[in-house]
């Protein structure tokens, strides 16, 4: 993990904001000290040499918590370990992929005229 920036303060919308001077992707996840996921990065915004981030904090995080925490060092993950993140959930035997679902093309309107021409004849 790299270090992302130290807490500024939390916004009137909810977001985190946090002082850097490093600019990292967007999306990537946002980590305290003590490897705990809190959220991801949203927005990067103000001057390019010392720019402010917004995070998009998680539900499962308590936000008083964060309020009180004011100062504290936030870390980024890295690309490799997004990677490796996002792989985790790809071995998944059970769940459905798109080329495994079979769509029903048939309209039950058109079964029901069907049927009964049936019945006529």
């Amino acid at each position: 993990m790299k270090f992302l920036g130290n807490i500024s303060h939390l916004a009137n919308s909810g977001k985190l904001i946090v002082k850097t001077t490093k600019t990292p992707p967007a999306g990537a996840f946002v980590f305290t000290n003590d490897k705990q996921k809190i959220g991801k990065v949203y927005s990067i915004f103000g001057p390019v040499k010392n720019p402010y981030i917004s995070v998009n904090i998680f539900r499962s995080v308590n936000r008083r918590d964060l309020e009180s925490r004011s100062g504290e060092k936030l870390f980024v993950s890295t690309k490799s370990e997004m990677e490796k993140l996002s792989k985790k959930g790809k071995g998944n035997k059970n769940s459905k992929s798109r080329k495994n679902f079979k769509f029903n093309s048939k309209n039950p309107k058109n079964r029901k005229s069907n049927s009964r021409k049936r019945r006529k004849q």
